[in-house]
């Protein structure tokens, strides 16, 4: 009779913490987008947040860490980015133009429909990134297409295919 009681009473604890978890408590609210814009923001580290929308146009970033970052839409206009870690980030639908890559690691990384015009990418890594309907200057296409290979993990589009490489 005593064990009945007490796992009636846990059974009750366990019904009512799930009315208050499911009813009572709010559901989180989507994180709004936030500016690093013209911030110092060397070796920072955003791997794997989600700053979809932020803006850090005219940031200097050097070496900093955004691999697996989910950056849709963020805008980078006139930032840097030497040194980065940008491995499997998303960057579709951002603003990327005027950003210094040289020497950052863009492999696997998403930059499909973005626009990199006046971008520089002097030794930047970007096998397996994908650039579908990515817009670039000629010259950038004529020099990534030089270095470009591998296959994208999340879209199967090769590299050369999204540059539009012959």
């Amino acid at each position: 009779m005593r064990f009945l009681s007490t796992f009636l009473i846990i059974i009750t604890l366990g019904l009512s913490l799930n009315i208050f978890c499911n009813v009572l408590v709010p559901a989180p609210v989507a994180a709004k987008p936030l500016s690093f814009s013209h911030g110092a923001l060397y070796g920072r580290n955003f791997a794997g947040q989600s700053l979809a929308g932020s803006g850090f146009a005219n940031a200097n970033m050097e070496g900093a860490n955004f691999s697996g970052a989910d950056l849709r839409g963020a805008v980078f206009s006139a930032s840097v980015l030497r040194n980065a870690n940008l491995r499997g980030a998303d960057f579709s639908g951002g603003m990327l133009d005027q950003t210094d890559f040289a020497r950052a690691d863009l492999r696997d990384a998403l930059l499909v429909e973005t626009i990199l015009l006046r971008s520089t990418f002097d030794y930047t890594q970007i096998d397996g990134a994908d650039f579908t309907d990515a817009i670039l200057d000629g010259a950038q296409v004529r020099w990534l297409c030089s270095k470009a290979g591998g296959v994208n993990p999340k879209t199967g589009v090769a590299t050369r295919d999204s540059l539009g490489c012959p």
